[in-house]
């Protein structure tokens, strides 16, 4: 058993006073007692936040981020950075894709995200052709999220063809191409290899629309469900106005309104982006209680448009963040930028509150950690018995935090923080964050830029 007592803590109901944690050898939140008493617990250092899981990630594109600033003379938009990004994956080996991950999920963890979403596309070798083991670069991925201690739902992603309708894939997406039958193979392997670690989910991921065709959507859920029938299912969708436009030509019916028609949607499933709704596919996609994964900085950087915040806070809908291309890592971000988005589209203030008296900061982190945790499978995003011991310790000599309690707390953390909040973190009952620093950081930094050493000479951007 592990024991902690923090100050003040963020918990379901809101900010609760001397709570005493106990953690099981599993990592398990086992009693969450609050007006309690310190005597044999481990006193944290400051106000304790539960973890945020990072719902959507693409580990493989922090090492590009930066890379992709220049403009051309033919300008510039998603499409054009996706030329980019095929020309950059060509070159990456298995233990490339591994360093570099390694690095991001410290950094993840080092800013409070304490699980990830690895919505996982890179599966053939540089040639296009299948690896001997076609598990190999998953077991990379999973490699590095243990060595760091991130928890992680890993979503093999199905990916078939270059536009609706089953448009023949170009060269640059050799490195994704999958069967039903052998996206199955893959996540039913993983789930028998991995059931016992309680930090690793196995889920499903159907690219987009675009690249997958209606049948092939509806027997890899079938499948997958016959595995799991909870499995988390994660789909990009709306993302572009063009995409929206093509899925209109193709079908008569725009990309969610499509899913929601067609798709089997249910709480199980992560919708990515659904930037790009009208009001009906709001009010739907809020009705399945399916999870919409937002990804503001990404979305920002790639041009993609603002997601209609309000209305499917007004529809009840469940939604997290996740990190996506990783041009930023920090959920802070994601969730300042996610609220100023609104503001500035709105020209008015304070609106995660929906319309109610509140704290906008409480509005922001606590639903997101608590979709993101729904949308990753996992029994994370609260501080709650049954929960996984996620946790993040607040500095409170900080100087945005100084003197600040209750919800005034995590206001500043999004609003005034300068990103030394973050003290500690735990996660699933062990500390991988002590006073801002991971005991693997050096070793992780080092074979970071080892890799970048060998493969940035290689790419032409």
């Amino acid at each position: 058993m592990t024991v902690l007592f923090a100050p003040t803590a963020l918990l379901p109901a809101g900010w609760a006073k001397d709570v005493r944690v106990t953690v099981d050898a599993t990592g398990t939140i086992l009693i969450v007692e609050t007006d309690a008493a310190s005597m044999g617990a481990e006193r944290l250092a400051g106000p304790v936040l539960p973890g945020m899981p990072n719902l959507h990630s693409h580990a493989f594109q922090r090492a590009m981020a930066g890379l992709t600033e220049r403009a051309s003379a033919k300008g510039d938009d998603f499409w054009s950075w996706r030329e980019t990004l095929y020309r950059f994956l060509a070159v990456l080996e298995p233990e490339d894709v591994r360093a570099i991950a390694a690095q991001l999920y410290l950094e993840m963890v080092k800013t409070g995200y304490t699980a990830v979403g690895e919505f996982h596309y890179l599966h053939r070798d540089r040639g296009g052709e299948p690896y001997a083991d076609h598990g190999i670069m998953s077991a990379a991925l999973l490699d590095a999220a243990q060595e760091v201690g991130i928890g992680i739902t890993l979503l093999p992603a199905l990916y078939q063809a270059n536009g609706f309708g089953g448009v023949a894939p170009n060269p640059g997406q050799r490195r994704f191409l999958g069967t039903v039958d052998g996206m199955l193979d893959l996540v039913a392997e993983l789930a028998r290899r991995h059931r016992a670690n309680p930090q690793i989910r196995i889920g499903l991921a159907l690219h987009s629309l675009r690249a997958v065709s209606p049948d092939a959507l509806a027997a890899c859920v079938a499948g997958a469900r016959g595995l799991d029938g909870t499995v988390p299912i994660h789909i990009h969708v709306a993302e572009q106005t063009a995409e929206v436009d093509q899925c209109l030509a193709w079908s008569g019916e725009r990309p969610v309104a499509w899913l929601l028609n067609h798709g089997d949607v249910d709480q199980s499933w992560c919708l990515v982006h659904a930037t790009h709704m009208d009001q009906s596919e709001v009010a739907g996609l809020a009705a399945t209680k399916a999870v919409a994964g937002l990804c503001p900085t990404t979305e920002a950087n790639l041009g993609d448009g603002f997601f209609a915040l309000l209305p499917f806070l007004a529809a009840g809908g469940h939604w997290g963040i996740g990190s996506d291309s990783h041009v930023c890592v920090s959920p802070v971000e994601e969730l300042r930028w996610l609220e100023y988005g609104q503001r500035l589209q709105l020209r008015r203030r304070a609106l995660a509150t929906a319309g109610k008296p509140g704290s906008t900061g409480a509005s922001l982190w606590g639903p997101a950690a608590l979709g993101g945790g729904r949308a990753l499978g996992r029994p994370i995003g609260g501080i709650a018995p049954g929960a996984r011991a996620d946790l993040l310790v607040l500095d409170p000599n900080a100087s945005t935090l100084y003197g600040k309690s209750g919800d005034e707390v995590v206001d500043a953390v999004i609003f005034a923080n300068t990103g030394q909040a973050v003290r500690d973190v735990m996660i699933g009952g062990h500390w991988r964050v002590r006073d801002r620093h991971h005991a693997a950081e050096e070793r992780v930094g080092a074979a970071f830029r080892r890799t970048l050493d060998r493969i940035l000479p290689a790419i032409d951007f």
